[in-house]
């Protein structure tokens, strides 16, 4: 049968391929490998799967907080995700009334709303700059997609749609808000761009601001409901429908601990593969990945609240995602601190409020919330304080709500997860090289120079988010060339 764990004639390989890690990358290369009728394990050290997509109890029993991934407008734009039958195996998205919101201390907030002129209307004097420089490339949403989430080094099939976006997207986040005059629409460009975790003067910062801006327009930027774990038990129900196979429990230190397999792919790090891996991967390689640049780390708070955030603004009381910090200069100001090593005393701050719009979260009564802000790589600064002042300043009264809190330093990320070393969860930095030489100056990012060995995480193109990409084109890449 397709799929089916047997003993093979093939150099004695048990299975076809072996999947090392359980995220969503991992559970999407060993899904599109099984759907191909290859013969697939998952392989996970946690006691449960999900990697950057669990849900659990942190703070107070029946309040479900998302430990890493929260909101996810790219898994609801996935290409591939959109491929599978993931309903069936029990996932629902949840979408806010407004999808994500940004306070001002003398304006109202910016908002993304579904509807590019809905958006557009309520930015006032940059109405027709909304329009001008979004509406065009929302029309193109489907080729756009298609592109950003693709492999970085391949012939466009919407070249023309492709280059109108690529116009833009190449450039800063700081030139893009110069197209617009007033604080509150460069203010949701600078939260939107702040995703990228470089300075907003850095090349392809507005594309990661317009990406999410357009994914909003048309998917939205949902919550899966009951939490993000639905999102890899549905992944992982197909794939043992599939006839694929997981366990977990068991880590790896070394190739020899894996069952034999004529592909490998690594859900991991590029960091981590390269430690397991050792001398089966070439010097060369070991130095490239070696030279692949961290990413910033992150402090994370999670809240069990007895009433909802008190936001100043009722927009924001209605939003999935409110970032918070300020116009684009503070939040620019902010970014850059990090890059130099330095912890802000005013924060970005990404805060999400799931039981906005999946009351599975918390108990009658009661909501949860997550936020997290930027740091310098290995910080050991508490940021508790920051985090919560920055919401305080635009949601007076919010301490009073908390009933419990849990923190995650990137030491305690990266004791989650060690491929979140120093607390880097975007799989490494997204400076301009890093976009396109992920992690190294390759045609194919996913095929490592070892043949057999193939790299499937957010080290990968397209990058960090929950959209199962960089493992579907790492599956893609064993099925022309390993498993043939």
């Amino acid at each position: 049968m397709a799929g089916q764990h047997r003993e093979r004639t093939d150099g004695g390989a048990e299975y076809d391929a072996v999947v090392v890690g359980s995220g969503p990358n991992g559970l999407s290369a060993a899904v599109e490998l099984a759907r191909n009728g290859r013969s697939v394990v998952v392989v996970e050290a946690d006691d449960e799967i999900g990697g950057g997509a669990r849900t659990r109890e942190l703070t107070l029993p029946a309040f479900h907080h998302d430990v890493c991934s929260s909101v996810h407008p790219l898994g609801a734009s996935s290409p591939f995700f959109g491929s599978l039958p993931l309903e069936d195996h029990g996932l629902h998205w949840t979408q806010p009334e407004i999808l994500a919101a940004h306070p001002l201390e003398d304006d109202e907030a910016a908002v993304l709303l579904r509807g590019v002129p809905e958006t557009a209307d309520a930015l006032a004097a940059d109405s027709s700059a909304y329009r001008e420089q979004v509406a065009p490339l929302a029309a193109d949403w489907d080729s756009i997609v298609d592109a950003a989430l693709g492999p970085p080094l391949r012939v466009p099939r919407h070249p023309t749609e492709l280059a109108r976006f690529g116009l833009v997207a190449a450039r800063s986040a700081t030139w893009f808000a110069e197209r617009f005059q007033t604080p509150r629409a460069r203010a949701l460009i600078a939260g939107m761009a702040a995703h990228a975790s470089v300075p907003l003067d850095h090349a392809f910062t507005a594309g990661v601001g317009l990406t999410l801006m357009l994914a909003g327009h048309r998917a939205g930027w949902p919550f899966a409901r009951g939490g993000s774990h639905a999102i890899v038990t549905a992944l992982a129900s197909l794939l043992r429908s599939l006839g694929g196979e997981i366990e977990t429990g068991r880590t790896v230190t070394g190739l020899g601990q894996l069952p034999r397999a004529r592909a490998l792919l690594f859900a991991t790090s590029a960091w981590t593969m390269a430690d397991i891996c050792g001398a089966d991967l070439p010097a060369r390689y070991q130095r490239s990945i070696a030279a692949f640049r961290r990413g910033p780390g992150v402090f994370k708070v999670d809240w069990a609240l007895s009433e909802p955030i008190p936001w100043s603004d009722r927009a924001c009381a209605e939003a999935g995602t409110v970032h918070v910090g300020g116009g684009f200069e503070e939040i620019a100001g902010a970014e850059l601190a990090v890059s130099r090593g330095e912890t802000s005393e005013r924060p970005f701050v990404l805060v999400t409020q799931p039981s906005v719009a999946d009351k599975t979260r918390a108990p009658a009564g009661g909501h949860v919330a997550w936020a997290y802000c930027h740091v310098p790589n290995g910080s050991a600064a508490d940021m508790t304080a920051r985090v919560e002042a920055q919401i305080e300043r635009f949601a007076p009264g919010f301490r009073e709500a908390i009933s419990a809190r849990h923190t995650m330093s990137p030491a305690d990320f990266e004791r989650y997860n060690a491929s979140y070393a120093g607390g880097d969860i975007a799989g490494g930095a997204m400076s301009p090289r890093q976009v396109v030489a992920r992690p190294s100056w390759r045609l194919d990012p996913y095929r490592t120079p070892a043949g057999s060995i193939y790299l499937c995480s957010s080290s990968t193109p397209p990058g960090p988010g929950v959209h199962g990409m960089c493992g579907y084109h790492a599956a893609r890449s064993a099925l022309r060339h390993s498993l043939r």
